[in-house]
């Protein structure tokens, strides 16, 4: 059965709720992206900038609309330290790539063809996405996408990470 499959299912018998956990928690270590198998392009230098991962897929309308946001924060952080990195969850390489030809990502799309990554972080909805600090920890984690209030907390999220002291006392 495949992921969407599952997802679906678990939506619609009520198994996936608000209070729903990944593996990968707020303190966690965020697994290393470079040894996912991700294909689809580069992936970013991300040591000593902070982070934010997100996870997506192409028939998830959220998903859809996060991709404009996650542009505007690419636009205003990127050169003060933000790396963003899309992980797409599609097990149909031709559904990512579509959705990568028609939104036009600013940032890195990549695609998680095995969905190793997202089983291994137990990623609990689409989308979902992990903001992680200049030390490789997890700070802040969204489950779905909520329009201008979405954006706003994670503004205030970068906000706060980049305003962090990162020298050793």
């Amino acid at each position: 059965m495949s992921l969407r499959t599952r997802f679906l299912l678990a939506v619609g018998f009520g198994l996936l709720t608000a209070t729903a956990r990944a593996n990968v928690k707020t303190g966690d270590s965020f697994p290393a992206l470079a040894t996912a198998s991700l294909t689809g392009g580069a992936l970013p230098a991300t040591a000593g900038r902070i982070v934010l991962v997100d996870f997506w897929a192409s028939w998830c309308a959220p998903c859809k609309a996060s991709f404009p946001a996650y542009a505007k924060l690419q636009a205003d952080y990127a050169a003060r330290g933000l790396v963003i990195v899309a992980i797409s969850v599609d097990e149909d390489p031709s559904a990512f790539a579509a959705f990568v030809k028609k939104m036009h990502p600013t940032f890195a799309a990549l695609h998680d063809h095995a969905q190793q990554l997202v089983r291994q972080v137990e990623v609990p909805t689409m989308p979902t996405c992990y903001l992680i600090g200049r030390d490789g920890r997890v700070r802040f984690v969204h489950q779905g996408f909520h329009g201008e209030d979405s954006e706003r907390e994670l503004r205030k999220e970068i906000d706060s990470l980049l305003g962090e002291n990162t020298t050793p006392s």
